[in-house]
């Protein structure tokens, strides 16, 4: 499995509380998401106001799209929203 991040403005998905950002996965597009909560406890944000999550969301692009990677590849491709959990159980590993 193929999986790539290209590097387009993440959006904030009211509904969810979350940042959405786009994964390409065996070249189509894939949508995925990290959670306001992931964002404050693990990437700093002080809020969710959605500056906040972005400015969190994009200092630490790398490490959430290694996680999201991750869970491409453990559900075979579908679309993922990762939660705090994700990050509190496991620690990213290189794609």
């Amino acid at each position: 499995m193929e999986i790539d991040f290209p590097h387009f403005t993440p959006v904030y998905n009211a509904d969810d509380i979350s940042i959405e950002f786009l994964a390409q996965v065996d070249g189509k597009h894939m949508l995925c998401a990290i959670s306001a909560e992931a964002l404050e406890d693990h990437f700093g944000a002080t809020s969710c106001n959605v500056d906040e999550l972005t400015k969190a969301f994009e200092a630490n692009r790398s490490v959430i799209e290694q996680m999201a990677a991750q869970y491409l590849r453990l559900c075979h491709g579908t679309p993922v929203l990762l939660r705090s959990g994700h990050f509190r159980w496991a620690t990213p590993r290189p794609t």
